[in-house]
Parts: structure tokens; C-alpha cells; sequence
């Protein structure tokens, strides 16, 4: 087993393990049906508590269980009740403690990112899938980006620009034309959103040890917002983006249905 629970004796020489989780539910109507189901079955326990939580919902919640597992340092085992879903399980009418008791972990670091806006004021954030940056108005976003210190972009003309993770490498990350990562390797995505100038530059892999900084450009005439997975900071001077490794999240998928697979799966889509 990828977790360690106490156990109970019970029926004689057989065996059960006690695990103690938290469920944490969306606001979707199917999510908090199955919320009730599953904490009458399997009692709902304090966060501070639980061995492990369960995320209920689509991947918005599961980003959100994720971050909140940080603190308690406890895994998160994810049941779909959306329509995509990618970093959860299915859910299937099965026993779920033996689910979670032989699912697999899949270990994905975070990325964080500290901006500075026009007034200088900063802001900090954890992203799971990517931190992008984005055109406010009509006009394109123009970014100078310099990798490890070292300027290796002047100037891109844009929508704009992300850092995208290889748990998020599947999501916007994608959409926008940047490559698939398999978990586990050590890079990190760099993709242009519909890139003007250089025309033919889609993007680059990064080490994952590398730091970022995308400056904005003529910020008062082409105002640039941030966003790391949900949280938006608006009116942006530059942002410095790098891997955090001393944070490890544990996602848990059920046996024979890991990150991994679904990663190397979905390249080859049709």
C-alpha cells in the first residue's frame, strides 16, 4: 500500500484497514450528492485528522484540495462528478478505502510565482497547472523573457504567455499548442498564447531548475494580468516564475489508471 493506516481486527483473523478521510466537495449538484453518500458511509473527518482527502468534483476542485493539502501534507485521492476530469477518478460503486488503500501516487511539485504590479505592490502564488500571463485590452502583449538571468527573448508580440507544469502540461497549456510533459520529468513548459512576432517561435522546454522572468513592455499602453491556476493579479509589471521542490503534492489514482499513463494516452489522441 502507498498509505499507512492503523488497523482494525474484525470477522475473526480478517483484517480492515482504518482510514480516516476528509471529503471536500464542489458546489455541483452531483458533487454534493455524493458528498452525503460517501461521509454517512465512511464518516467525515477533521482535516487536521484525515490520512487523506477526497476531492469531489471537477479539476478546479482538485487544484483547490491540492493546495490545501500542503499544510496537513496528506494525499488527495480525486472522484469526477464534472465532464473532463483529468486528475481525477471515476466513480465507480466499489468500496473506497480499498480503492485508495491500492492506488497509486503520483508526486508533482508546484511552480510559484511573485509578480510586481505598476504601483509596486507584489504578490505571491502556487500554481498545479500553469501561471499565464495575458493581454487586458485590445492590444497585443508585448514581453521580454530572460531565462536564468540571461535575456533570450527581447521582445514577444502576443496574447499572451505561460509557464505550464507536466500535471498542467495537458490543460491550457495544451489548447495552446505546447507540448505534452510526462509526469516526472524534470522540465517545465514554456508557451506562447498566439504568438504575433517572432511568428514561427512556439514556445520552449525548460529544465525545471530554471527561474523566469517575463518583464511587460510598455505597460501603461499594453497592461498585462497574471494568473496562477485561479488567482488573478491584474495591471502587472514583471513576474518571476520558478519550480517550488520543497513542496511535494501527492495525487492518488486508482491502479493501472495513473498520471502517467493518461499523459502518454493523451498524445495520442485523434
Amino acid at each position: 500500500m502507498f498509505l499507512q493506516f492503523s488497523y482494525a481486527k474484525l470477522k475473526g483473523a480478517v483484517r480492515y484497514p482504518i482510514m480516516k478521510i476528509h471529503f471536500k466537495s464542489s458546489k455541483h449538484k452531483q458533487a454534493e450528492i455524493l458528498f452525503n453518500q460517501l461521509s454517512d458511509r465512511y464518516t467525515q473527518n477533521a482535516i487536521e485528522d484525515a490520512d487523506v482527502i477526497v476531492a469531489l468534483g471537477g479539476d478546479g476542485q482538485m487544484l483547490s484540495c491540492l493546495k490545501e493539502s500542503i499544510e496537513y501534507e496528506i494525499p488527495v485521492f480525486g472522484i469526477n462528478c464534472g465532464h473532463v476530469g483529468f486528475l481525477m477518478n471515476e466513480d465507480k460503486k466499489t468500496d473506497l478505502v480499498e480503492r485508495i488503500s491500492k492506488a497509486e501516487a503520483a508526486p508533482i511539485h508546484p511552480i510559484l510565482m511573485y509578480a510586481t504590479k505598476f504601483n509596486g505592490q507584489t504578490q505571491e502564488a502556487l500554481a498545479i497547472n500553469e501561471i499565464s500571463l495575458l493581454r487586458q485590452t485590445h492590444n497585443a502583449a508585448h514581453c521580454q523573457i530572460t531565462i536564468n538571468d540571461k535575456i533570450e527573448l527581447e521582445q514577444l508580440v502576443c496574447d499572451g504567455v505561460m509557464i505550464a507544469t507536466p500535471a498542467g502540461s495537458t490543460a491550457y497549456n495544451l489548447s495552446a499548442h505546447g507540448p505534452i510533459i510526462p509526469i516526472g520529468a524534470e522540465l517545465l513548459a514554456l508557451t506562447p498564447i498566439s504568438p504575433f512576432r517572432p511568428r514561427r517561435w512556439r514556445g520552449a522546454l525548460l529544465p525545471a531548475s530554471s527561474t523566469v522572468n517575463i518583464k511587460v513592455l510598455s505597460h501603461e499602453f499594453r497592461p498585462q494580468s497574471v494568473t496562477a491556476d485561479n488567482l488573478e493579479v491584474r495591471d502587472i509589471k514583471e513576474v518571476t516564475i520558478r519550480q517550488e521542490n520543497q513542496i511535494t503534492l501527492r495525487l492518488l489514482f486508482d491502479a493501472g489508471a495513473s498520471l502517467a499513463e493518461r499523459t502518454i494516452s493523451e498524445q495520442f489522441l485523434a
